[in-house]
């Protein structure tokens, strides 16, 4: 499976920017999907994740309330949805993909899919 994310840009805080991660080479359907990011000279963390079906979703305590992640089955995609933006929500963002159980990816980065990061930048 290939991952594309889109969306990222520049935007001041207090804003709202939507990322797109479309996937080729496969069905979303078939796999957990998440958020992953990391800033400059930090360590990348995990930012959503949201189950098969979209059910079920899980966020990091830090974007919490602010952030939605959603999915769409029939367009292989997902999207987070990213609103109060903060300057310390300046990173890359990548989409990931694994087979497991989405919740997995609270846990550990070893994941079956990355993609390449779309970067978000928040200005003070």
């Amino acid at each position: 499976v290939q991952l594309q994310a889109s969306g990222g840009g520049l935007v001041q805080a207090g804003g709202s920017l939507r990322l797109s991660c479309a996937a080729s080479g496969g069905t979303v359907s078939s796999y957990g999907m998440g958020w992953f990011r990391q800033a400059p000279g930090r360590e990348r963390e995990f930012v959503a994740a949201i189950t098969r079906s979209g059910d079920s979703t899980y966020y990091a305590n830090y974007v919490k309330g602010r952030f939605t992640i959603s999915r769409d089955n029939a367009k292989n995609t997902v999207y987070l949805q990213m609103n109060s933006l903060k300057p310390e929500d300046t990173a890359v963002y990548y989409c990931t993909a694994d087979r497991r159980p989405a919740q997995v990816m609270t846990i550990t980065f070893v994941l079956d899919f990355w993609g390449k990061g779309t970067l978000v930048t928040v200005s003070s």
